[in-house]
């Protein structure tokens, strides 16, 4: 009996001794740990640069809605011009015509609003309890609302989103501006 726990002995010794396989055994843990990892940094970039180009076109968006003014046009004999609708395409494509490439794939002008004031819902400058509200030279101040919605989803099914089942996620934005009139 003691010469078999000797030799089990010198066995277990030897196999604490030797470090054949060890990386092998590390790797295999740490590999899937690092893979989700990568998986979740690229997926979350991803969102990200979807956000971001988001929320420049519809900063984009309500900044030229402010500034366009189809009174102007219509005044001066010409066509009325929808300035709503070329908003929306600033905000989606980039550019007034509407033509793609959209800015974020697969985003339409139909996932976004654009909600230029009527001077008759303007808002005052300073509430009735004389905080102010807009920095303005005027009591009443006009508001251009643009704002949009995206339902992000991983690309061509891969992507850390896909690997825990989530479809969608829906990426919002909004952005105000001051109305000019001319």
């Amino acid at each position: 009996m003691t010469a078999m726990l000797r030799r089990l002995s010198r066995v277990l010794n030897r196999f604490r001794s030797d470090h054949h396989g060890t990386v092998l055994v590390e790797m295999s843990l740490v590999v899937p740990m690092m893979l989700l990892l990568s998986a979740g940094v690229f997926e979350f970039g991803n969102l990200i640069h979807d956000k971001l180009l988001m929320e420049a076109g519809v900063s984009d968006g309500a900044r030229f809605a402010a500034r366009c003014n189809s009174k102007l046009y219509t005044d001066a004999g010409l066509a009325a011009i929808d300035c709503a609708a070329l908003a929306k395409n600033i905000t989606v494509f980039g550019n007034v015509a509407g033509t793609a490439p959209a800015r974020i794939k697969d985003w339409k002008t139909t996932d976004v609003t654009i909600n230029i004031a009527d001077p008759a819902t303007c808002k005052n400058a300073v509430d009735g309890s004389g905080n102010v509200l807009y920095l303005s030279t005027t009591s009443q101040v006009c508001i251009v609302t643009a704002s949009g919605a995206y339902p992000y989803a991983s690309r061509d099914s891969v992507g850390l989103l896909s690997l825990i089942n989530i479809s969608t996620v829906t990426l919002s934005a909004s952005h105000q501006e001051r109305l000019i009139r001319f």
